[in-house]
């Protein structure tokens, strides 16, 4: 974790348990949660306000990449942390963005670039030279291969495994343990072994959509 001594969660949910816990292992506090949820006032004892007025740093626990950069827009211009746990691997070259959170047991080998404010969950392994965007969610013992590029926005589903090289573009949902053999165009929801694209929601992935699915 970044040399701070207390953080504010905005996102009263089971993500942000997690990154409290990593909070505890860093000797860093946690003095509330912040959730638009009025009728929550409580998370694993700590308290849960509805308004960030005042409150920094932050990091915003939400698992849904798109909740989660919506959140970060409305917040505006905001002071915002990394925290990594102490299990974790992160190569000293490995560049992390703020408001990015590394779970534990996370391998981030030489020269992996992550943006900001992305999730790489438990187990996760992002070899040499990956790349993923902005408000990305890898989630648990996903392993991203060497030189493969994760745009913005996506979520790369619990197990799945992406090949080297490979670029998934922005927006895209992988189901849970897809085997991505292929690029994949932006906006596209995708699974399987390997992964097919089942829907695509702009003209491009439309336009590509036949291409992807012949094989």
């Amino acid at each position: 974790m970044e040399a701070t001594d207390k953080v504010y969660l905005y996102g009263a949910s089971g993500h942000a348990k997690v990154v409290m816990d990593i909070a505890r292992l860093a000797y860093v506090d946690v003095p509330c949660l912040i959730d638009d949820n009025p009728q929550v006032y409580e998370l694993a004892g700590k308290p849960v306000v509805h308004n960030a007025d005042g409150l920094s740093p932050l990091i915003v626990t939400i698992g849904d990449c798109q909740i989660r950069r919506n959140i970060v827009c409305k917040l505006g211009e905001r002071e915002y942390v990394t925290v990594v746990h102490p299990s974790a691997v992160v190569a000293d070259n490995a560049k992390l963005g703020y408001g990015t959170v590394v779970m534990a047991g996370a391998i981030l080998n030489p020269y992996v670039e992550v943006g900001n404010h992305s999730i790489i969950n438990t187990g996760a392994l992002l070899d040499h030279d990956v790349k993923v965007g902005d408000f990305v969610h890898i989630a648990p013992h996903c392993t991203i291969c060497g030189g493969a590029e994760v745009g913005e926005g996506t979520w790369v589903g619990a197990g799945s495994t992406v090949i080297q090289g490979i670029k998934i573009g922005k927006d895209c949902y992988i189901g849970a343990g897809s085997v991505v053999v292929k690029d994949i165009p932006d906006g596209c929801l995708c699974y399987g072994n390997p992964a097919r694209v089942i829907k695509a929601t702009n003209q491009m992935a439309k336009n590509q959509i036949d291409k992807l699915l012949g094989g």
